[in-house]
């Protein structure tokens, strides 16, 4: 039978009338001062579970499927850039799919963190691997500075400059290279495909990318492979007035918004296989200056990084909104151009669903025009596009279903020799 205790919660006094009341508990009871605290306390409150909000979801199957539809045709972009194209994208949409006013406003509403879950299973099944090499070139250094410090731009007309070796598994002989050109203040990138890494060769290739761009090329910086470290180029440069840098030797991160678009815009398209035909030539540059240029520049944003902050072992990144490099272009207050005007109203009248459609054909035409004797081997004959996560970075696990553009097809492997096939088991000491 319990000891009874006093109220101590009605006790009209200060701490030390309690304190008082506390020392005679303890001398007539014998408990200990902590226990005889809680029963002067009296019970604890009864313990309820948290009531749980009771909500139905709010997006549903149909917003899934407009999501996958549009994720896919924009070639798999990470949530943050598919929201940002989502407003643009949707009046095309809607001639696809039945869009009711209520699911366009989920559309519209939908948070990029939201994006991610509903796509979850789908990233899963959409992601693959893929390998490369890049070959350094001569270094030719004592005419052009380097330019090793953070671009600091206020205007389009600074850009990178880099070649893609489409070589397949063998360097030796004649092949198509891709040279890439990047702006940094816009972000706005051409292509043009060259026939080996002759120093005129690239020079040409430099000036149709010139009359191509939209605004006036101010400047260029380019790695130290001897396909720009050269006379031929630096001539070029100084007759027209364009500033000429390079990136420290072994050091890529000199050149990041190149190499980024290496993959993004090259590399993740045309794949690993050899071209060294005229007619592979012909159609990547067909590729790179129709559809592709305007599929990647006109409709597709991307975000820049604004600052990088270290927080203890982290470093934490802060990115713009994202816009497409045409928006970035016409936010800039002094590029106002006839072609900017031009590409504008193109964009009004193209629909982004057909212009990936006609990427897609154009490049399964492009794979087959590859050296096939050539190629990787051991690769699979087609997978997935690989899938950008929250940070732009490209994941590369698993295998998975179709991309949006079509991988370029490898060769199987070589059949198994009468000799090794002999081999029951293998014998590492005679």
């Amino acid at each position: 039978m319990g000891v009874p205790v006093p109220d101590v919660a009605r006790v009209q006094g200060g701490r030390a009338e309690k304190g008082r009341i506390l020392d005679q508990v303890c001398q007539v009871t014998g408990y200990h001062r902590k226990y005889a605290v809680r029963r002067l306390n009296g019970p604890p409150p009864e313990s309820r579970p948290p009531r749980r909000r009771l909500r139905g979801p709010t997006y549903g199957k149909a917003v899934d499927q407009a999501l996958q539809l549009v994720w896919e045709t924009a070639n798999y972009p990470w949530s943050v850039r598919l929201k940002a194209l989502l407003p643009q994208w949707l009046p095309w949409l809607k001639k696809r799919l039945s869009i009711s006013p209520r699911l366009e406003s989920q559309l519209l509403r939908i948070s990029a963190r939201q994006i991610d879950r509903r796509l979850r299973a789908d990233k899963v099944r959409a992601k693959r691997r893929l390998y490369g090499r890049r070959k350094p070139g001569t270094l030719l250094k004592h005419h052009i500075p380097i330019k090793a410090e953070r671009w600091e731009v206020d205007g389009p007309g600074f850009t990178e400059i880099d070649l893609v070796s489409h070589s397949g598994d063998r360097a030796d002989g004649e092949f198509i290279n891709s040279l890439t050109l990047t702006d940094i203040h816009s972000g706005w990138t051409e292509t043009q495909a060259v026939m080996g890494k002759s120093q005129a060769h690239v020079v040409e290739a430099l000036e149709q990318i010139r009359k191509r761009l939209p605004f006036e090329l101010r400047g260029i910086d380019s790695d130290n492979g001897s396909e720009f470290i050269n006379y031929h180029l630096h001539g070029y440069c100084g007759a027209l007035g364009i500033a000429f840098t390079r990136g420290r030797p072994y050091k890529k991160d000199d050149n990041a918004h190149v190499e980024q678009k290496n993959w993004t815009h090259v590399r993740r398209l045309v794949g690993y296989l050899r071209y060294d035909s005229p007619k592979a030539l012909l159609a990547m540059n067909e590729l790179y200056a129709g559809e592709l240029r305007y599929f990647q520049n006109l409709f597709l944003p991307s975000v820049k990084l604004i600052s990088k902050t270290r927080v203890g072992s982290r470093l934490r990144r802060r990115y713009d909104q994202p816009r497409t490099p045409l928006d970035r272009l016409i936010a800039h207050s002094g590029l106002k151009t006839p072609r900017v005007a031009a590409l504008k109203a193109l964009r009004e009248r193209l629909d982004p669903f057909k212009v990936s459609l006609t990427v897609e054909r154009r490049l399964r035409a492009l794979h087959a025009l590859s050296n096939a004797r050539y190629n990787p081997r051991g690769r699979a004959v087609e997978a997935a596009a690989p899938v950008e996560n929250r940070n732009g970075a490209v994941s590369h696990k698993g295998l998975g279903k179709r991309s949006a553009f079509p991988t370029a097809p490898t060769s199987p492997r070589p059949p198994v020799t009468s000799q090794m096939a002999r081999r029951s088991t293998l014998r590492l000491h005679p």
